[in-house]
């Protein structure tokens, strides 16, 4: 374990699997103290706070749903309350809903939370959280190369929110630098969790338009993570850094 980050507090939402767990492990061992988030998945959360708790840090989750800016408030408020400050913001929340325009069998309500979330959400956090983040402060979202590329029919939609974020990104970037906070986005490509294995019919037909030939890790998001929290970019702000394996070359 590194000090890169102590006595720094980060929130990480959507932490408790995938990427949003791989974030938390890896900031809390450069040394941050770490809050995460979840909505659905209470015991996933606690075995991420058990696993990161020995790391001498201090370390709670705390459950709220993106789609609810009330929720996502008190969310902020509640870290506050419980660690005295906020420094480091990553907004990694997201759902993921395919639907093309033309389907009649579409689920504009589904679509709408997705909306909800991917977009509305991060605007919510990061409202509220800038009231607390000071001189010094990151805020990083996590993205997706989608947001640049449509590689196939039926996820304009899901596109469409991660477009959104390269734009708040850079107009926030403008209003914030005055106050000494950077904020940047990272967009992963083809990355193996539990719920975008590697091993399926879909990740063969993708590979191949991999440069690097294969899927990518939680981890190698979170070490992109980890460097743009530190000391190390305090000069990097509105950047978009593609976490990709080259799929988006």
């Amino acid at each position: 374990m590194t000090t890169t980050l102590k006595n720094k507090v980060a929130l990480i939402t959507g932490g408790s699997r995938g990427i949003g767990a791989a974030i938390a492990k890896r900031l809390a061992q450069e040394g941050a103290d770490v809050a995460i988030s979840y909505s659905s998945s209470p015991k996933e959360a606690e075995r991420v706070i058990e696993e990161i708790t020995p790391l001498d840090i201090q370390a709670a989750a705390f459950k709220a749903d993106q789609a609810n800016s009330n929720e996502v408030n008190e969310l902020v408020e509640a870290i506050v309350k419980r660690f005295g400050r906020l420094d480091i913001l990553v907004n990694n929340a997201g759902v993921y809903v395919e639907g093309a325009i033309d389907d009649p069998s579409l689920d504009m309500e589904r679509l709408m939370r997705q909306f909800a979330i991917n977009v509305l959400g991060v605007v919510a956090t990061v409202r509220r959280a800038v009231k607390y983040i000071g001189a010094g402060g990151r805020i990083i979202t996590i993205g997706s190369i989608y947001g640049e590329l449509v590689p196939y029919p039926g996820v304009a939609d899901y596109s469409a929110t991660k477009a959104a974020l390269i734009g708040y990104t850079k107009g926030w970037a403008r209003d914030l630098g005055p106050k000494n906070i950077t904020v940047n986005i990272i967009q992963p490509g083809p990355i193996a969790t539990d719920m975008n294995p590697e091993d399926t019919d879909f990740a063969q037909m993708i590979k191949p338009r991999i440069p690097l030939g294969r899927y990518g890790k939680p981890e190698e998001v979170a070490a992109a993570v980890a460097f743009l929290a530190s000391s190390e970019a305090s000069y990097i702000t509105s950047s978009i850094l593609n976490v990709d394996g080259g799929f988006n070359a």
